[in-house]
């Protein structure tokens, strides 16, 4: 019989738990499918004595998961621990160093360290693999490497974040203001421990930086994401939005332009009928753009025990039976370094804005926007009670840099409460 596939496994939360419960109670299965048994050797945590829900017993247990990355009877390094740095990023390069093979579903790691490692593992004959690290039980890694690697990508973009999308799609359907429906969702424990990750678009715009690279042959550029979180959205946005025919969504996109390579993770309105429009609760969804296929939507769970560690379990399998793929797709020596560009393909955009309620106000916004050269599709201007008159703009297609223009020219006439919510309305 073919010799067994050893694992070590570091990190027993959610996702650990998860994966020794799939290896536990499918060994068969996995075995037939893989053409060889997939062992456990090994793990290691925090606290050792913690009730997981799982039997650990026949298991050797490793203080330090660098320990268990060096184990002479471990093949494959599994890192479930999460963080940029610290002991996860030291016992993945101890685990290379040492000749294994790696699987994480730690996105943050491979943002700020992917080329890095990348380049290590390959040159060592290592396959570092993470499906887990982007889009929970979505096998989006594995389409961008492998079923469309025969396209010319033109766009990735997706909702990535199942945290915010839970968020606003409670507050449309429940009709509850930002911050009620926040404090929900860390009481659910649906937030991290630093909430801004999700809310703010970090963990997202991690996702997105590793979705480019393989879609675009470059290496991985987190630092020019371009991140803006949803807390600024609020329920009179999820309403009027609703009312003009789309939904908030906190949307990445990457495409590469003539200017370069553009990366951004924003709120973003969708036409409600689309896919992603009717995307609910904490389900992910990504949208590939490819020369060949045109458009291809991947939909599923994007967190959990279960999505997560059937996709770690997706790359140990591939190990088992003998694939091995670059790490982004393409050798990492041959990933180019993009240029990056900000945001400007035009698009329209929604525009909220609190107006003083005094004559010629509205004629002095309309020609601002006029004189930046952007042009109002639709507006509406809403019943109010108080000094100030909602009013919400829809533009014709228009660069960023030329609303961004606008918008500084609206800010010195004087006539608005506050600065305006601008937002791009993306086509799907």
């Amino acid at each position: 019989m073919t010799a067994p596939l050893r694992l070590g496994i570091a990190g027993l939360g959610t996702v650990g738990a998860g994966v020794v419960k799939i290896i536990r109670q499918k060994a068969n299965l996995l075995a037939v499918r893989s053409g060889r048994p997939i062992e456990i050797v090994a793990v290691s945590a925090r606290s050792r004595n913690k009730d997981r829900g799982v039997n650990l017993s026949d298991y050797a247990w490793e203080d330090d998961p660098v320990a268990l990355a060096k184990r002479d009877d471990v093949d494959v390094f599994v890192e479930l621990m999460g963080g940029s740095d610290g002991p996860a990023k030291a016992a993945t390069e101890a685990a290379i160093a040492a000749g294994k093979h790696v699987v994480t579903a730690n996105k943050a790691l491979l943002a700020h360290h992917g080329q890095v490692l990348a380049e290590t593992a390959e040159e060592a004959g290592s396959i570092l693999r993470f499906e887990a690290a982007v889009a929970g039980g979505i096998p989006v890694i594995k389409a961008l490497t492998e079923g469309l690697a025969g396209n010319d990508i033109t766009r990735v973009m997706g909702v990535m974040n199942g945290t915010c999308n839970y968020i606003l799609t409670r507050m449309q359907s429940a009709g509850l203001p930002y911050d009620e429906v926040f404090e929900e969702a860390n009481q659910l424990g649906y937030l991290e421990a630093d909430p801004t990750l999700d809310v703010g678009g970090i963990d997202a715009g991690h996702k997105l930086s590793l979705l480019s690279s393989i879609a675009f042959g470059t290496k991985v550029d987190f630092g020019n994401v371009q991140l803006e979180g949803i807390q600024r959205i609020t329920i009179e946005d999820i309403e009027q939005a609703a009312d003009m025919g789309f939904r908030i969504k906190l949307l990445g996109v990457a495409q590469m332009t003539g200017r370069g390579l553009e990366q951004r993770m924003s709120p973003c309105l969708v036409p409600a009928h689309s896919p992603l429009g009717q995307l609910e609760g904490g389900t992910n969804m990504v949208v590939i753009e490819g020369d060949q296929v045109e458009q291809i939507v991947l939909r599923g769970p994007g967190a959990g025990e279960g999505p997560t560690a059937s996709a770690v379990m997706g790359d140990v399998m591939d190990i088992a039976r003998g694939l091995s793929i670059s790490t982004f797709g393409q050798p990492a020596n041959t990933l180019s370094q993009a240029k990056s560009a900000q945001a400007d393909t035009p698009a329209p955009y929604y525009l909220r804005m609190a107006l003083l309620d005094k004559p010629g106000a509205l004629a002095k916004v309309t020609s601002a926007m006029g004189d930046a050269g952007v042009s109002i599709d639709r507006m509406r201007q809403y019943q109010h009670e108080t000094d100030t008159a909602p009013v919400l703009i829809v533009t014709h297609k228009t660069s960023r840099s030329a609303l961004e223009a606008a918008l500084t020219a609206m800010d010195g006439l004087d006539v608005l409460s506050a600065a305006p919510v601008a937002l791009r309305i993306e086509t799907v």
